[in-house]
């Protein structure tokens, strides 16, 4: 989720070499010094190691074709992550951050996080398995340069009325889906879906040179194919997400309920960032409920 709009946010705002004079008293977005400074605040901090809550909220929706789409779910989500930082002698300063992150499934009318669902479609009552990954992560570090020296790209925000936005883009992904067998190629089965993010980020904070963090506002999306404990099979339609949020600045006191004291008494783990040092490969909703189907087969074998 916010590790694919991270990838896709690093792409646009740019790269560039380390940071600015201690004197500064605004970073420049033509300067590439000051773009990778910008870059690296926008996505953690300046520090090393910082902590760093984002968390949203919205609705699930389904659509089949002739049928009128479906609220499903209402849906609280959140993300904590922290960069470590790199220096290469050609690329110059590089960071990685490392992440989890928790979305919760909610009744649409009670808001009560659901543990079991019955499907409208195919009237059976299924286990919801909540979004619970970790890590999710960037798979290599970002660098200021490419390995001739030169900056990688630029900054692409626009300036409206006090605040940086960004929006248009989205993370198109298309690969080998972790729960099917081996011949996706010859029947299909691939995962497929694609993720939109935007934010809007304060000029002020974005600019300060000496700001360790920066606020900011932001929409998460999402289109792809049933959920897979849904048990919906290879019935056509998709899912769509749709939810708004912000960086927590004062942590996680400013979680919503539900989701703050099932983080506390469920979640615990997510209360701190995955180690920086953390080389464990991602996880998806499918690696997570693939491993939950296995277990509950390897258990009902066991008491045969």
């Amino acid at each position: 989720m916010l590790r694919n709009i991270l990838i896709s946010t690093v792409a646009l705002v740019g790269l560039a070499l380390s940071s600015v004079a201690s004197a500064q008293t605004k970073l420049d977005i033509k300067n590439p010094d000051d773009v990778f400074k910008i870059s690296r605040k926008q996505t953690c901090s300046l520090v090393e190691g910082t902590p760093v809550l984002h968390w949203w909220e919205g609705k699930v929706y389904g659509r089949r074709p002739g049928e009128r789409d479906r609220p499903l779910f209402n849906v609280q989500g959140m993300n904590v992550r922290s960069c470590k930082f790199y220096n290469d002698p050609k690329r110059g300063p590089g960071y990685k951050s490392g992440s989890r992150e928790v979305m919760l499934h909610l009744d649409p009318e009670t808001n009560a996080v659901l543990k079991a669902w019955k499907n409208p479609w195919t009237n059976e009552e299924v286990e919801v398995i909540n979004v619970a990954n970790d890590p999710v992560s960037m798979r290599a570090p970002v660098y200021a340069r490419d390995e001739n020296g030169k900056p990688t790209a630029t900054f692409r925000y626009f300036q409206l009325d006090g605040a940086y936005l960004s929006g248009g883009g989205a993370a198109r992904l298309f690969y080998k889906n972790p729960m099917a067998g081996e011949y996706q190629e010859y029947i299909g089965g691939d995962y497929h879906a694609m993720e939109f993010g935007t934010d809007a980020i304060n000029v002020e904070q974005l600019l300060n040179p000496t700001a360790e963090l920066t606020d900011a506002v932001i929409s998460w999306g999402r289109v792809s194919k049933w959920l897979p404990w849904m048990k919906m099979g290879d019935r056509d339609g998709v899912i769509i997400y749709h939810t708004a949020g912000k960086r927590a600045s004062n942590g996680y006191a400013e979680l919503p309920e539900p989701l703050a004291s099932e983080i506390k008494n469920t979640y615990p783990i997510y209360l701190a960032p995955p180690p920086l040092d953390d080389t464990r490969p991602n996880e998806t909703t499918w690696t997570v409920v693939k491993k939950a189907v296995d277990k509950k087969r390897a258990d009902e074998a066991k008491k045969k």
